[in-house]
């Protein structure tokens, strides 16, 4: 099972194979916490909508009811992608367990360490076309209303 005391520089070997994935996983720590950012933003701005919305009629209500529709799509898709870029970091996190494991005890999990690595590499970049395409519907959110543009009007600033 786990040999009586392992060689100094197996385990030298073993952590320095094990600096990649921890890299790996400090860039999907900042992934998620790009995501988090975002999703706390459209959680404050959704929370401010729903304090306006039941005094909004007319076209401003409907503009409310349009934008919190839209907000409630990001919410989903930026809280899927946070599930998902996390299960990346736990799959990478069992890549570095796994490796030290399979040294200590001698072991041959070459296929799991790679099943997993590939498993892990799959979840985050799931990740990231979904955050792809929060910033797609967000896109959507922040078209300036025609009315407010002016373009019948023209002026010196015309672009």
């Amino acid at each position: 099972m786990i040999a009586a005391t392992p060689a100094v520089s197996d385990i030298a070997h073993t952590i320095a194979l094990s600096v990649a994935p921890v890299f790996l996983l400090a860039g999907i720590g900042s992934i998620i916490n790009v995501i988090a950012g975002r999703l706390n933003r459209v959680v404050d701005r959704s929370r401010l909508l729903e304090t306006l919305h039941p005094a909004s009629s007319g076209e401003e209500h409907e503009r409310h009811v349009w934008e919190l529709r839209l907000l409630d799509r990001r919410i989903g898709l930026a809280s899927n992608a946070i599930f998902l870029c996390v299960a990346s970091a736990v799959a990478v996190c069992a890549v570095v367990t796994l490796l030290f494991v399979a040294e200590l005890a001698s072991l041959k999990y070459g296929n799991s360490v790679s099943l997993l690595f590939v498993l892990a590499m799959i979840l985050l970049a799931a990740g990231l076309i979904l955050f792809l395409i929060e910033t797609r519907v967000a896109v959507q959110g922040i078209r300036v209303r025609e009315h407010l543009l002016e373009r019948e009007r023209r002026g010196r600033f015309r672009l």
